[in-house]
């Protein structure tokens, strides 16, 4: 028997027909959906005069547009507002279950998925955005969709895709102390740049990856679109089984012992080929922060900001813009440099663990006073755990306020926009130009760098501490 990668096995079973010279029809397991690229498809499919194919297998809930301060109020902006009420509406006509604002189940739409048990190893898992990869964490094929494909999905169930090309990046070695899976995710994306994994699906496997939790490997695979890949993976182990194991939808009694078994499968074959490969050592990665205006562009905090020294052409410009845009200059210390924003949050780093992460850290400190800190919670089962812990009074003592559930300043889509020109330490996975709020600048980090940077008042190390 052909030796199969992992990526091939999931794929290759959903495989519903080749189209000659052309692309897959593949089944998709599970389809999420969210108030922003849903409105459109389920207008075509009135325009078509169709019904949703199987509902059950989509679930619906709202992040982008959401305020994250007095959900309980009606929306303030008149497109969110009815963004949000028309996911609402199509959710009911077409028998979809809906997480909407106030309800148990709401939260950013890939934080939901892992923590109900919708998310399981083996599926494939679609939505309209680009940070599905997210669920590939649990050894599932998750990526983004257009707002056609997402069409496409609620009328059959398949999907029309080419095959992606296959890489492994394997990191191996002892992790120092204070760097986590952003971290690793971070360095990464530096090494091979924002375009090296473009056509490809990423299996991560070494042991860096292995001593991650589920909620640290969410946070990779979340990120693995960053270096131009179709979504990235990680092999399903006794962690993800654990992980799963009687979550709300979750299979149960001789169904689970079944799933097991088929999940501990999911591995990929000795001498199976990948397209590409990419060795790192565990030890080389130190707590990482970004300067520029790409994923791409990070360093680690002890390093100086590169120069533009050997580059050429285009490369050199956008650098040099990339520069201006965030007023920094070439060869300078990142260090120290002055902040006036910090979030914690998003489908990147928004999970219990992010916040308990944050919260150990400023424990019996105070919050810097030149920093507006925004803490949102990923759902509502997140913050509801945040409270159970008792980490609000951590944060509240240390002089922080914890929000309600959104995407929030992930992307300036809602109320939480930083302003023209500050400085902002966040925790989520894009530092584009305005990305989050016109003329705002990003600096992208990990939970616990962001707080150390929000006690200190710049950018921080916190193993320098």
């Amino acid at each position: 028997m052909e030796a199969k990668t992992l990526f091939d096995k999931i794929w290759d079973a959903h495989v519903v027909k080749q189209v000659e010279g052309g692309p897959n029809v593949l089944y998709i397991d599970r389809h999420f959906i969210h108030e922003v690229t849903s409105p459109v498809a389920f207008l075509g499919l009135k325009n078509r005069g169709l019904k949703v194919f199987r509902p059950a297998q989509t679930t619906a809930t709202p992040d982008h547009n959401v305020p994250t301060e007095n959900q309980h109020l009606s929306i303030v902006d008149e497109m969110s507002r009815n963004q949000v009420e028309m996911l609402r509406r199509n959710c009911e006509e077409h028998g979809i279950t809906h997480y909407g604002l106030g309800n148990d189940g709401h939260g950013v739409v890939h934080i939901i998925g892992p923590e109900q048990g919708l998310t399981q190893p083996g599926m494939t898992i679609v939505c309209g955005d680009s940070h599905t990869s997210t669920h590939g964490a649990f050894g599932a094929v998750a990526f983004g969709i257009g707002t056609s494909e997402v069409e496409m999905v609620l009328a059959s169930q398949c999907i029309m895709q080419p095959k992606p090309k296959k890489m492994l990046i394997t990191v191996n070695g002892e992790l120092k102390p204070n760097v986590t899976a952003k971290d690793i995710v971070l360095y990464i994306i530096a090494k091979i740049s924002t375009s090296g994994g473009t056509g490809h699906f990423i299996e991560f496997a070494g042991t860096a990856f292995e001593q991650l939790t589920m909620e640290g490997r969410m946070t990779v695979c979340n990120m693995s679109i960053e270096c131009g890949a179709r979504g990235g993976l990680i092999a399903p182990d006794e962690k993800t089984i654990e992980y799963v194991k009687g979550r709300q939808f979750a299979p149960k009694g001789e169904d689970w012992d079944k799933a097991v078994a088929y999940w501990k499968t999911l591995k990929t074959d000795e001498g199976a080929e990948f397209d590409m490969a990419y060795n790192f050592d565990a030890a080389d990665i130190e707590p990482m922060i970004t300067y520029g205006t790409n994923p791409g562009m990070g360093i680690k905090i002890s390093e100086n900001i590169p120069t533009s020294e050997g580059l050429v052409g285009n490369d050199k410009v956008s650098f040099l813009k990339s520069l201006e845009y965030m007023g920094f200059n070439e060869g300078e210390a990142i260090a120290g440099k002055p902040i006036d924003y910090v979030f914690l949050g998003s489908c990147t780093n928004g999970r219990i663990e992010d916040f308990r992460t944050f919260a150990n850290y400023v424990k019996g400190k105070k919050k810097a006073d030149n920093v507006v800190a925004w803490l949102v919670p990923g759902s509502v089962a997140v913050e509801k755990q945040i409270r159970e812990e008792g980490l609000v009074e951590i944060l509240e003592a240390a002089g922080f306020e914890l929000r309600q559930p959104g995407c929030s300043a992930c992307l300036a889509m809602n109320p939480d926009k930083v302003p023209a020109g500050k400085y902002a330490v966040s925790t989520t996975n894009r530092n584009f130009e305005g990305r989050q709020g016109p003329g705002a600048r990003t600096l992208l980090a990990s939970p616990l760098v962001a707080a150390a940077c929000a006690i200190t008042g710049k950018v921080t190390n916190p193993s320098d501490l």
